[in-house]
């Protein structure tokens, strides 16, 4: 599986890559965007981190150049694809950094890389997200188109900004609502501690959607050690502390490597 950058169009582009990775750099880095999210999200990282980590950002199908193809709504068909395109990657130290979504997203994956391929992940990142065990069930992706956009609306984010725009909602809507779909049928199964992986935790104080108490729970899923760092803000605290929290992804890649 090669890497792509964002501007080279074709099917099946699970990876990007916006910066030239000079080699050879000591590890990888892999961001899982949110919800409705695009791998475009985690551009900045990738700038941010040039000459020191490998960011290889995730595109799921439904969006941006894979907008034709349709949306993968099963965590586990998700996990399945994702974790077959990094296998080529883990010939090196690879890290996970999911948000929301894409936290949950970047267990699962974990899980796959160790349990069917005999591959531990470096270090795994989950970033405004209950643990797996806590995932509830909903409803909201049977919505109609307003309510749903009323509550993307209330998380805030990058693309809450473009929602607004009734041209690019058209073409937002069916990733976001597949994605939702995935999140509210997403089941834990299999045993605790399925990971022997550092897990680094962090989200926002008022997120209503992560306490610290459910934060400290990922703890039960792997038996490395884990850590839960807070900070100011709702569920897209990251966009306000992004150096401060680059930074020390950064520091936790290399120290794990």
């Amino acid at each position: 599986m090669s890497v792509h950058t964002d501007a080279e169009p074709g099917r099946g582009l699970w990876l990007r890559r916006y910066v030239p990775a000079p080699a050879p750099l000591p590890a990888t880095l892999v961001c899982l965007p949110h919800a409705g999210g695009a791998p475009t999200f985690f551009r900045p990282w990738a700038e941010r981190l040039a000459g020191s980590l490998d960011v290889v950002p995730v595109c799921y199908p439904g969006r941006q150049d894979r907008f034709a193809e349709p949306c993968v709504t099963r965590m586990q068909v998700l996990a399945e694809e994702v974790a077959a395109a990094l296998l080529p990657l883990t010939d090196r130290p690879l890290a996970l950094f999911g948000h929301s979504m894409g936290a949950a997203l970047g267990y699962e994956v974990a899980r796959l890389l160790r349990r069917a391929h005999g591959r531990d992940v470096a270090h795994l990142f989950v970033s405004g997200m209950v643990p797996p065990h806590l995932v509830p069930p909903g409803r909201r992706h049977l919505d109609g188109d307003e309510a749903l956009v009323a509550d993307v609306l209330e998380q805030g984010g990058t693309d809450a900004a473009m929602l607004a725009d009734e041209e690019f909602r058209a073409f937002l809507l069916p990733a976001i609502r597949g994605d939702y779909r995935l999140m509210e049928t997403y089941t834990f199964t299999g045993a605790e501690r399925a990971l022997n992986t550092p897990i680094t935790v962090y989200y926002g104080r008022q997120d209503k959607d992560v306490s610290a108490e459910a934060a400290g729970e990922w703890a039960r899923h792997t038996t490395g050690p884990t850590e839960v760092l807070d900070f100011p803000g709702g569920h897209f605290y990251l966009q306000d502390v992004l150096d401060t929290l680059v930074a020390d992804v950064e520091r936790r890649v290399l120290a794990s490597v």
